[in-house]
């Protein structure tokens, strides 16, 4: 592994540089101190080079070894559809150097043990963008569940639903995300696993798990509508319902955290007020995020490698998502 300590500076090259890099994470890595973006890489020489320039990135790749080989990189963010995960994070740690991969962390539970086995071979650090785990709304959440002011935790419920997105309706051009070969799945692979990695960071990983799946839209192959059960290590049940394919008027996002004293609601993409049920009412709770929501992990990560923190959003406490998604899917 490229070796670090205090005072390095975390030099990062992208591979990839879609939309999720444009605001929710690219300009963090810019922001948090004793972190920059050396090189950016992608396939479309086009896209390299106009990402490079509005950004103010010095160097532009279209071929990734090219990128992971630049001796002034030294640490490596994977921005690329999963089925390409495992290949990138392999060729970086490999050379030595820490990879942060967006989620999931691969196309499947396999991929994921691969991954795992070449970090502990080569002793090099691979972190997963579940940066919802440092968000300040989300750490309200737990705080309320460990205050204990619902009490005991008797059931969890995901309930989601969203109406189509116009790329859906055009089959000579599908988006990549519900694409099985390229996302591992449909829509499910792609959003859930935020949803299903929260509620093991908050109740431990899922060790039941599984699903009922169906197309009812015809819309693309893959899943469009999903539902399913889960148990905690505790023996929590938990169950879920999801569907990319409904009337605009049953749009959901929340997970309800049912106490004996009282229940947790809040939603996962939309960041609705939390909602806190007792015997005292109903109390809505407001927490603001940070404008680039991927910042606060990625703050931990370069504290991390800088050996002034820990990070524990890595490979392995990112694999049980890959997991429970593969058994509710029936992959497993």
């Amino acid at each position: 592994m490229v070796q670090m300590n205090e005072d390095a500076i975390i030099k990062w090259g992208f591979i990839g540089c879609g939309e999720v890099t444009e605001k929710k994470s690219g300009p963090a890595f810019n922001n948090v101190e004793g972190s920059r973006i050396e090189a950016v890489m992608s396939r479309n020489k086009e896209k390299a080079r106009s990402y490079a320039e509005r950004h103010g990135i010095k160097k532009w790749y279209t071929d990734a070894q090219e990128l992971i080989n630049d001796p002034d990189v030294n640490a490596i963010y994977i921005a690329t559809p999963p089925s390409s995960h495992a290949t990138f994070a392999i060729m970086a740690m490999k050379a030595g150097k820490p990879v942060y991969v967006e989620k999931p962390l691969a196309a499947s539970y396999e991929e994921c043990q691969r991954i795992n086995r070449i970090s502990s071979e080569t002793k090099v650090p691979c972190f997963v963008a579940y940066y919802r785990r440092e968000l300040p709304y989300f750490k309200k959440v737990k705080e309320l569940v460990e205050s204990g002011i619902i009490g005991n935790i008797i059931n969890v419920q995901i309930r989601f639903a969203v109406p189509p997105r116009d790329l859906d309706y055009n089959r000579n051009n599908l988006p990549w995300r519900v694409q099985r070969d390229i996302a591992g799945g449909g829509y499910f692979y792609d959003l859930a696993p935020h949803q299903l990695d929260l509620l093991q960071e908050l109740f431990g990983p899922i060790i039941k798990a599984q699903g009922y799946c169906t197309n009812r839209g015809g819309l693309y192959s893959t899943e469009d509508s999903v539902s399913a059960s889960f148990q905690f290590p505790d023996g929590l049940p938990g169950s879920g319902s999801w569907c990319f394919v409904a009337h605009n008027s049953a749009k959901t996002d929340r997970i309800e955290l049912i106490g004996d004293k009282g229940q947790i609601c809040f939603s996962v993409f939309t960041y609705e007020p939390i909602a806190l049920h007792t015997e005292k009412g109903r109390e809505e709770i407001i927490v603001p995020n940070p404008t680039h929501v991927q910042q606060p992990l990625i703050q931990n990560i370069v504290e991390h490698l800088q050996k002034r923190g820990t990070c524990t959003c890595n490979s392995i406490s990112a694999t049980p998502v890959n997991w429970v998604l593969d058994k509710i899917l029936g992959k497993l």
